[in-house]
């Protein structure tokens, strides 16, 4: 029998794995290509996607995120202040995220789904009723966190999909 622990860490593994098709073999440049001049990019897409799942979970389990331990925001070198995850981000705020290569997004990515790889293994059924918010009515608890980022992340790695598509059969 799956326990949820696995069902999640099935779950969060299909996040990378969708964001590293859309990457595959694009340049920065490619991977910055908007379909108009208000869209996203892959680029910012998939820098989002990791930065909200870093965000999320480190808030749910108590370690610290990975774009703030490591080297991560040195080597994306982005005009933002550290703890911008990319929610709410104007227009120009998107548009700056350029000249990111496609396996320095992948390697960030691959570091959060592996510290959120680690917490997941830890949870007992018993672990999914606790709170992490009460500022929401109802307040949301920690399974209703982990689906949270699990439909965005995945929501944002099929529009990352979408786009290389475009962007491949135009070469």
């Amino acid at each position: 029998m799956t326990t949820t622990s696995e069902l999640l860490i099935d779950a969060y593994g299909r996040i990378a794995e969708v964001a590293r098709g859309a990457v595959g073999n694009l340049s920065p440049e490619q991977l910055a290509i908007r379909l108009d001049d208000d869209a996203n990019s892959i680029a910012w897409l998939v820098w989002h996607l990791a930065r909200v799942q870093d965000d999320h979970i480190s808030g749910v389990s108590g370690d610290p995120q990975v774009w703030l331990t490591g080297d991560w925001r040195e080597r994306f070198g982005l005009p933002f202040d550290a703890e911008v995850i990319g929610y709410g981000q104007s227009s120009a705020e998107v548009a700056a995220v350029v000249g990111i290569p496609g396996d320095l997004l992948m390697a960030y990515l691959d570091a959060v789904t592996t510290q959120s790889l680690s917490y997941l293994a830890t949870l007992t059924d018993a672990d999914l009723d606790r709170v992490v918010d009460s500022n929401w009515t109802p307040e949301v608890t920690l399974a209703v966190r982990l689906v949270s980022v699990i439909g965005d992340d995945l929501e944002h790695a099929g529009q990352a999909a979408f786009i290389a598509g475009i962007v491949r059969r135009a070469q």
